[in-house]
């Protein structure tokens, strides 16, 4: 029995003992993010990008919009037979409104990855390098809001920023 004790004793000294050493850092990776100039390039490509199927839809609302009020206009002179004919083109034209709406969102949003994804690696590859560089074995990104307390000393923004020749 005292020598359970005994190894639990020297188990909890040596955790207490080694968790001291840890060096933690943490990193601000929205700040880091709105500093990297590709950042801004990335999102003046996204936005010509979606305006682009902005100006599409906009077209496509306006032709909506004139049939609607032609529609409305001549109903009382119109014949069933021509009623239903215009009724589907409205009703055809609104289906691909929508589904044009729908797939230049899921453009927009892969566009977004596509232009992104190199930026993000980027700033990753930078983070564990400094990470690496500097001996931290824990970094936390305090833009997701889950660290409460932090230092000053472990801030590793500076480092990364450097490491990405960002003043």
């Amino acid at each position: 029995m005292k020598k359970i004790i005994l190894v639990a004793c020297s188990f909890a000294l040596f955790s207490s003992v080694k968790a001291q050493s840890l060096k933690i850092g943490h990193i601000n990776s929205q700040e880091l993010l709105s500093l990297m100039p590709e950042i801004k390039k990335a999102e003046a490509d996204l936005k010509v990008y979606a305006k682009s199927f902005e100006d599409q839809l906009e077209t496509m609302s306006k032709e909506y919009q004139k049939k609607m009020g032609d529609y409305q206009a001549q109903e009382k002179t119109m014949t069933d037979a021509v009623k239903e004919v215009k009724q589907k083109e409205i009703t055809d034209l609104g289906a691909r409104i929508e589904s044009t709406q729908k797939s230049a969102e899921e453009k927009v949003v892969t566009k977004k990855q596509e232009l992104f994804k190199p930026i993000l690696d980027k700033a990753e590859k930078a983070i564990k390098e400094v990470a690496k560089e500097k001996a931290f074995d824990y970094v936390f990104d305090v833009s997701t809001g889950s660290v409460l307390v932090t230092r000053d000393a472990d801030n590793m923004l500076p480092l990364v920023k450097a490491k990405l020749g960002i003043k």
